[in-house]
């Protein structure tokens, strides 16, 4: 790292917190009514809504679960700067087409090429993984996690309120304008001194050869594992929390309301720990706060089970979400430091890949446990998982060099 970008890493990380935080809003404020716009599309096939509903999501993750390695290897090799414009103008070409589908099959194939395209949690991670110096990363990371999570917990609103008062059409109008603003501020207001790393261009230059040294280095392969079982958990209950609220409610009057009130909840407590426990975890040691906190969000999902109304529910969802702010960015963070500098798009390249196949299963396995033994037992499930993480995968991660103490941000 120049002493340039030193000097300039906070100017870099705010605006990419800005950029995040719009595309968040953007991206979450459609993913309430998909189903719903799905019905109202219609199908020019014999395949069901239902079946249409569900490929509408699954569609879209698998394809970035394929695309999103590659995208991070060029990132190393032609800037990371490029790849958050790419993400956020494709995606904003992407969702204005959305609102002129005329079935739902084209609404499909549509999302299947967003996976493709899009992108820009892991683009912007890079980014800032690249730019930010190391003894920071759990700060920029719980920060990114801030503006994730804050974009997640109100572009449901608005998006809801633009489709109630404008249709469905509106809400992908605002998110394409969102993307398009996120590209805007990060094309004229990063500036990236990007130089490829020396060592990509004396050695083979193939993605495959890049990757096996990537998995090579001590921390990366368990770093990964780690953030696919605890992305598997987090997205099981995405299915299920719908219908568990409902079983919940005698009066089912504002069954959307209180679903919403709920996973807002979550998101809210999870961005206002994550920097705190970013911060944190920069000064006594990454791992330090991620395994308690893994800990700490498997013990929260077992009384969830035995909740007798929606409020009970709020508090120890609540109480999850605080404990998933010491664990979201605190991987990044560990990822970032186990990494080898000017690789970071194709360490977050792979990140992205891991979660997006974390997001391609979890439904089903939450779907699959609910109906074998019970909505509840999805709970319980998603408690085991989180701590057989605790207590098997995160032990194997190797410790990083201590932190630098530093005087200021």
């Amino acid at each position: 790292m120049t002493e340039a970008q030193r000097q300039s890493w906070h100017r870099t990380l705010y605006i990419v917190f800005f950029a995040q935080l719009m595309t968040a809003v953007g991206f979450s404020s459609i993913f309430p009514f998909l189903p719903l716009y799905v019905e109202s599309l219609g199908t020019s096939t014999s395949l069901s809504l239902e079946l249409l509903a569900g490929l509408v999501f699954s569609a879209q993750a698998f394809t970035m679960m394929l695309a999103s390695p590659f995208w991070g290897a060029l990132a190393d090799r032609y800037g990371r700067k490029l790849m958050v414009e790419r993400a956020a103008f494709g995606g904003a070409v992407l969702l204005l087409m959305m609102a002129y589908v005329r079935s739902a099959e084209q609404l499909v194939a549509l999302r299947a090429i967003q996976g493709f395209v899009t992108g820009t949690l892991a683009a912007s991670n890079a980014l800032v993984a690249a730019s930010v110096p190391r003894e920071r990363t759990g700060y920029a990371m719980g920060l990114l996690q801030t503006a994730l999570g804050t974009g997640v917990a109100v572009g449901p609103l608005i998006g809801g309120a633009a489709a109630d008062a404008f249709g469905y059409r509106a809400a992908f109008y605002l998110t394409a304008a969102m993307l398009f603003l996120a590209g805007l501020l990060v094309l004229f207001g990063v500036k990236e001194e990007f130089v490829p790393l020396e060592a990509l261009a004396e050695t083979d230059s193939g993605f495959l050869s890049q990757w096996r040294r990537i998995l090579a280095r001590p921390g990366i392969a368990h770093g990964y594992s780690t953030r696919f079982l605890t992305s598997l958990g987090r997205m099981m209950l995405i299915p299920i929390a719908p219908l568990f609220i409902q079983s919940l409610m005698a009066d089912r009057t504002h069954l959307n309301t209180v679903t919403g009130l709920v996973v807002g909840t979550a998101s809210a407590t999870t961005t206002l720990s994550a920097v705190w426990l970013g911060r944190l975890s920069d000064r006594i040691g990454h791992r330090r706060i991620l395994l308690p906190s893994v800990l700490l969000a498997g013990l929260s999902y077992f009384p969830q089970s035995l909740v007798t109304n929606p409020w009970q529910l709020l508090a120890l969802q609540a109480l999850m979400g605080v404990a998933l702010g010491g664990v979201i960015p605190t991987i990044s963070a560990l990822l970032a430091r186990y990494s080898q500098e000017g690789q970071e798009g194709a360490v977050y390249g792979l990140d992205n890949s891991v979660e997006a196949a974390a997001r391609t299963v979890a439904p089903l396995a939450g779907a699959g446990i609910a109906l074998q033994f019970g909505l509840p037992a999805t709970f319980v499930g998603t408690g085991l998982l989180f701590l057989a993480t605790g207590l098997l995968v995160v032990p194997r991660l190797p410790t990083p060099a201590r932190p630098r103490q530093l005087s200021s941000d």
